[in-house]
């Protein structure tokens, strides 16, 4: 109902100009025949209720509104009546055909002011004629140039909508391309900090798994001693696995850490010179895991490719900046792997420069001056800022 009454509506505006053509045609020929300008009454019916009813639908159905123009003139041309000033009103149809019309209903409205003019030149002739034309086609040119502007405008309307949802497309696009760089990075940072716990955790379970083969059997002390080490070192690993996997920030370091893991690796078996000057102290939650995953990956490579029969020498410095640094020997296949680089390395390298830190990586060959063997030195030095917890 509420759909019916709004197509309804629409057509009040084109109903009142009808209304009016109707009503002041109807009081002209009132005038008209008191004053026996019309020989017979009845013939102006036709024009006011023709004029009326292409004025109605002059927006709304344009052609049907100019075929009412050429029935009225036709009418005219053939009956013979005088012209009633109300056809003026015949002008907003004439209007309305270039303004809202088909272009076969543009060309024909144009055609149409002859139609107009004919009649109107039987009547009065002269001026008339001229006005008449006038009148009518200036109306048709008028309709014309509103069409054109309001056809620009929509234009550019469109061309506004269309870029504005361009860059809505672009800022959304913009969005979720950061989305996927920060998911993916996220995600690149997990498995480095799952290649760190559990390879660190695997170099010194094997640590300590190769150096049970050195105890007697008779030992079954020293051999449960080092069962019950492994298992303590992988339950550590799965806890460590487990806070990586379920934590969202980084938690906190006391001061400590970096010593107790030298000396966990050292408890495995293998040989660690330990040395830390300066004054130690605690640092925010992203430096304190920076420094510990990289002194865990490097003791990691130190154990899976350096030599085992030589020690590895640890150094913290603090000062300005945390300097860690590991120095082992590699040899033979070793030296090969380590020289090509890795993950591991490419993961401290990252996490040091997240925060303003850097890595330097050096190697020296020298040779024994005992047995002539070739033994190259891999050192690994790391700077990461050292920034005080706020109190």
């Amino acid at each position: 109902m509420s759909a019916i009454r709004a197509g309804w509506r629409v057509w009040i505006p084109e109903g009142v100009a009808a209304l009016v053509v109707l009503i002041a045609g109807a009081v002209e020929t009132l005038i008209s025949v008191h004053y026996n300008v019309f020989p017979h009454r009845g013939t102006a019916v036709p024009i006011i209720a023709g004029t009326a009813v292409a004025v109605g639908l002059g927006r709304r159905w344009p052609g049907a509104a100019l075929a009412m123009v050429w029935l009225i003139g036709g009418y005219q041309a053939v009956i013979g009546p005088p012209v009633l000033l109300v056809q003026i009103a015949l002008a907003a149809v004439v209007f309305g055909t270039s303004r809202w019309g088909s272009t076969v209903t543009t060309v024909a409205g144009v055609a149409s002011v002859p139609v107009v003019a004919v009649p109107v030149a039987m009547s009065v002739g002269g001026y008339g004629t001229v006005l008449v034309a006038a009148l009518f086609g200036v109306s048709w040119m008028a309709g014309l140039a509103l069409r054109r502007l309001s056809d620009r405008a929509a234009q550019s309307v469109a061309s506004q909508r269309a870029a504005e949802e361009d860059a809505a497309q672009a800022h959304r696009d913009s969005e979720q391309a950061k989305e996927i760089a920060r998911l993916r990075e996220e995600q690149a940072q997990l498995a480095r900090d799952v290649h760190d716990v559990v390879g660190h955790s695997l170099a010194v379970i094997l640590a300590q798994a190769e150096s049970a083969q050195f105890v007697d059997d008779a030992d079954t002390a020293a051999l449960r001693l080092s069962m019950t080490n492994i298992a303590n070192l992988a339950r550590s690993s799965l806890q460590d696995v487990r806070q990586v996997l379920t934590s969202t920030t980084p938690s906190d370091s006391a001061p400590g850490e970096l010593r107790n893991m030298v000396e966990t690796v050292r408890a495995s078996g293998h040989e660690i010179t330990f040395d830390e000057t300066g004054t130690a102290r605690p640092l925010p939650p992203d430096l304190a895991t920076v420094a510990y995953r990289v002194l865990q990956e490097m003791l990691t490579n130190a154990m899976r490719h350096g030599n085992r029969d030589a020690p590895i020498a640890v150094e913290l410095r603090w000062a300005d900046e945390l300097r860690i640094e590991t120095v082992n020997t590699i040899t033979g296949e070793n030296d090969t792997e380590t020289s090509q680089g890795g993950h591991g390395l490419a993961g401290m390298r990252r996490r040091l420069e997240s925060v303003g830190g850097r890595l330097d990586i050096r190697r020296q060959t020298f040779e024994n001056v005992h047995d002539g063997a070739v033994a190259t030195t891999f050192t690994a030095t790391a700077w990461v800022p050292v920034r005080t917890l706020s109190a």
